[in-house]
This record gives C-alpha cells, structure tokens and sequence, in this order.
C-alpha cells in the first residue's frame, strides 16, 4: 500500500487535520477528525469511508495491523509534526479523516429497525465528554438516537468523540432546532419528557415503555422554561441523597436504563454475535472491572 512521506506543517490534509481537531472536529462539510488506533478501528467496523490516516515515523507497523481499504491514503510524517496537530496532552500515534455518516428521521425514529422511539434531545448541553458518554449510554441501552439543539457542544469535538468510544460513528445523531425537532416528534407520535428537580414524576412512575423523547438540559441551568412548557410531562430521578441535582450525562443514563429496563432488559448473559465474531449485548463491566474481581 502507497504511503506519501510529509515533511511540512503546511501540507493541505495536515491542515485539514489541525482544522478537524480544534475544535468542532470536523473539517469540512464531510470530514471529521479522530485520533488513536482504537476509534480509527472502530470507525472502520462502522464501515465509515476514511480519506487520509496520518501515521508518526517509527509506527509504521500500524499501516497493516489497521487493515485499511486501498483507496486510503496514508501519510506518514515525524511524530513531532504530527503531535503538534492533535489535541491531546499525549497524542497517539496515529490520527485520521473519517466521512461521518448521514442520518435521516427514519433512523432517529427507529422506523427502519420497527422499533418504539426512545429518542436522547440535548438542549445547550456543552461539556464535550459528557456528550460523548451521553452517546456511549444511548448506544448501550438502545435509544434509536440523539438530536443536539442549538447550543450544544459538536459530537465531532475530539473530546466527545473519545468519551463516546466510537458510539458516535453508529448512533443516529442530528442537529435540529426547536421547532423543527418538536415537530417532527410530534407528528410521530412520541411523547416528549423533559428532566428537572422542580415538580416532576419520579422516573420509575413514568411511562418510558412507549416512543418517548428525554430532552437532557444544560449542566448549569437545567432544560429551558421554554422546551419544558412544550414537554407533554416532566421526569426527574430520586435521589435519597442531599444533592440537587445530577450530571447530565449521568441522570441521561439512569434515564436510559430506566427506559431500557421498562422495555425488557435482555437476560444479562444474552446478546448477539457480530459479524466479526464477537459477542455484545451482554452483561456489560465498567472498564475498570473486567479485568479480574472488582473490589
């Protein structure tokens, strides 16, 4: 497989690189920056076409180790000149430009699967990592998908991409305004919650079994007045404890898991073979605990 050697900080994908992981992490209208061999991997087993893979010298194992499609192109540079164009205090080795995937309503709406809506709004959520975990628990609990209203932080922001753990290359994902989003909803049917403190239904007395949308408000100042008056009820989550509130993406969670479990969680040694042969769907470990006995 061809690889072009870059020398300069000037070279055009380069650019399109630094661009990409600024800040909204997409550089152009069709490309979007990721970094590591683990999210370029997943991005290739959610079968998203990916332009360019940049690869530091000295890492040239990882060319064939990744099983790129031929029409990749690959560049290679020094790692200095490639560490200055990622976004993290220990940049990875390698980084690449990936085609995100197009997502209609009949997606978010679960139409194509034949299943109930349980659509995730985020309105002006704005910390990059709870977005991503948002998405890494929607993906795990089943949520047809994400709509992000103006106001909230990019999916494509380096940060949200690594907290979702490639959940952001195969969860329904879309940006709408209000009204549109409201619409749209409506018109299917789906009945709209939206999460406060103040004079809501405990979750666990809420009606989560049917086509639902959770609207999840900003981490300082909750849903707005506004999106709460066009809600048809108001959902909130227990907490014996003395906290008012919890993080977004942590009440998102419990909401989605409450939702799931009203729904039929699956046995938790159950779940399905992908094609790459690998078993998902099953009782799930935290990171930390699936090596050995968590104490």
């Amino acid at each position: 497989m061809p690889v072009r050697v870059i020398e300069s900080k000037q070279n055009a994908r380069l650019k399109e690189l630094r661009k990409a992981l600024a800040g909204t992490g997409r550089a152009t209208a069709r490309l979007a920056g990721i970094e590591g061999p683990h999210l370029l991997e997943e991005a290739l087993r959610a079968r998203l076409r990916v332009a360019a893979m940049f690869v530091a010298q000295g890492s040239e194992g990882l060319i064939e180790a990744i099983h790129l499609p031929p029409e990749t192109e690959i560049l290679r540079l020094p790692k200095k000149l490639l560490d200055a164009a990622l976004a993290t205090e220990t940049p990875q080795p390698v980084a690449a430009l990936v085609e995100p995937p197009e997502w209609q309503w009949d997606h978010m709406l679960g139409v194509r699967k034949r299943t109930a809506p349980l659509v995730i709004v985020l309105a002006g959520v704005q910390d990059p990592g709870n977005l991503g975990t948002i998405l890494r628990s929607a993906e795990a609990f089943g949520a047809t998908g994400v709509v992000s209203l103006p106001g909230t932080v990019s999916a494509w922001n380096p940060k949200a991409v690594r907290a979702s753990a490639g959940s952001v290359f195969r969860v329904p994902l879309m940006t709408a305004n209000e009204n549109d989003c409201s619409e749209r909803l409506r018109e299917a049917g789906v009945r709209v919650l939206a999460t406060t403190s103040h004079a809501a239904q405990p979750a666990n007395l809420v009606d989560m079994a049917g086509p639902i949308a959770l609207v999840i408000g900003n981490e300082g100042n909750g849903v707005a007045d506004d999106l709460i008056a066009r809600a048809d009820a108001k959902v909130t989550i227990p907490c014996p404890g003395p906290v008012e509130s919890l993080n977004a993406a942590v009440a998102a969670s419990v909401l989605l898991y409450e939702a799931a479990r009203q729904r039929g969680l699956p046995h938790p040694f159950s779940g399905t073979v992908r094609r790459d042969g690998k078993r998902v769907g099953k009782h799930m470990l935290p990171e930390s605990g699936r090596r050995g006995t968590a104490r």
